[in-house]
C-alpha cells in the first residue's frame, strides 16, 4: 500500500545557491521563491498554471502540437519546483522531461516537497545548463524551455550564439526553443535576445504582455523560435488575448525587428 506524501512546511531552507522560501496559498497551492525572487508555483491540481509566462510557453506548444497523445521530448533549462514540467507530462501524458537544476539541494526537496511524477516521464538532472545541452546527442529533442535565472536576468553564458546553437543542435527539425527573458523598462537585454536567437533560427515569435512591448513596465517576454514555422495561428492568438493577463503574439518582420540590442557571443567578434 502506498503511503501518502507527508504535506511540506512552510518557511525558509538552506539550498545550496542560497534560501529557499515555501508558502501556502488558500488554494492548496505552494508558492516557491529562490533568493527573494518568486521561482515557482506548484498549484493542487496539475492543469493549473499561476504564473503567466508559463501559460504562454505551453500556448505555443500546444498550438504546434495539438495531439495529447504527442509522445514530445521536452528539456527544462531551469526547474526550481518543477511546476511546467510537472503540467506538460500532465497535458502529455506519453510525452517524457528532463528538468536540469543547478542546485542540488533545490532539486531534493522539490521531490520530497511535491507530487511530481517520477522517471522516465520526468527526470531532474543536477548540473548547469549549457554543460548538459552540450551533452546530449543531436536532434534528440522536440522542445526546449529555458527558464533559468540568476536574480531578474538569464546567465549570460545562457544567451549566446553559441549557446542558442547548442540548443539548435539538439532539437529535431521543426522543434520549438521557447526561452523566457526578463528584463527591466529599457528592455535591453531582451532585445539583444532577440537578435541573438534570430542570428540562429530562421523564424522567431515573441509572446508578452502588450505594456511589456513598449517598455512600460519590467516582466517577462517569451521568445519562440524554430528552423521552421513558429506557432502563430489565429486560435492562438486568440488564447493569449483571452488569458487572465492578456497577452501579444508578434511574429515576422515585427518580431526580427524588435531584435535590435548586439548579437551576444562568448568571445567578441574583433
Amino acid at each position: 500500500m502506498a503511503t501518502a506524501r507527508p504535506e511540506p512546511e512552510p518557511g525558509s531552507f538552506d539550498i545550496s545557491t542560497g534560501t529557499a522560501e515555501l508558502t501556502s496559498d488558500r488554494e492548496g497551492g505552494w508558492l516557491l521563491s529562490v533568493n527573494g525572487a518568486q521561482s515557482s508555483h506548484i498549484a493542487a491540481d496539475p492543469e493549473l498554471l499561476e504564473f503567466e509566462y508559463m501559460r504562454q510557453a505551453v500556448a505555443a506548444i500546444e498550438d504546434r502540437y495539438p495531439d495529447r497523445a504527442e509522445p514530445l521530448r521536452v528539456l527544462h533549462l531551469g526547474a526550481a519546483a518543477c511546476a511546467l514540467p510537472r503540467h506538460l507530462a500532465h497535458a502529455y501524458p506519453e510525452s517524457r522531461h528532463v528538468a536540469v537544476e543547478i542546485d542540488a539541494e533545490l532539486a531534493r526537496l522539490a521531490r520530497e516537497w511535491f507530487d511530481l511524477p517520477r522517471a522516465p516521464r520526468l527526470r531532474i538532472r543536477v548540473g548547469d545548463a549549457r554543460e548538459v545541452v552540450s551533452d546530449l546527442r543531436a536532434q534528440t529533442r522536440d522542445v526546449v524551455i529555458r527558464d533559468a535565472f540568476a536574480e531578474s536576468l538569464t546567465p549570460t553564458h545562457l544567451r549566446t550564439v553559441e549557446f542558442t546553437e547548442a540548443v539548435r543542435r539538439v532539437l529535431v527539425p521543426g522543434g520549438l526553443y521557447i526561452a523566457n527573458c526578463g528584463d527591466r523598462r529599457d528592455l535591453r537585454s531582451v532585445r539583444s535576445e532577440v537578435a541573438t536567437i534570430g542570428e540562429v533560427f530562421d523564424d522567431v515569435a515573441l509572446i508578452a504582455d502588450p505594456s511589456m512591448f513598449k517598455g512600460r513596465r519590467s516582466g517577462n517576454i517569451i521568445v519562440v523560435a524554430s528552423d521552421g514555422p513558429v506557432p502563430d495561428s489565429a486560435e492562438l492568438e486568440r488564447r493569449l488575448r483571452a488569458d487572465p493577463e492578456p497577452a501579444r503574439l508578434m511574429t515576422g518582420a515585427a518580431a526580427r525587428s524588435f531584435g535590435s540590442g548586439p548579437i551576444q557571443r562568448d568571445v567578441p567578434v574583433e
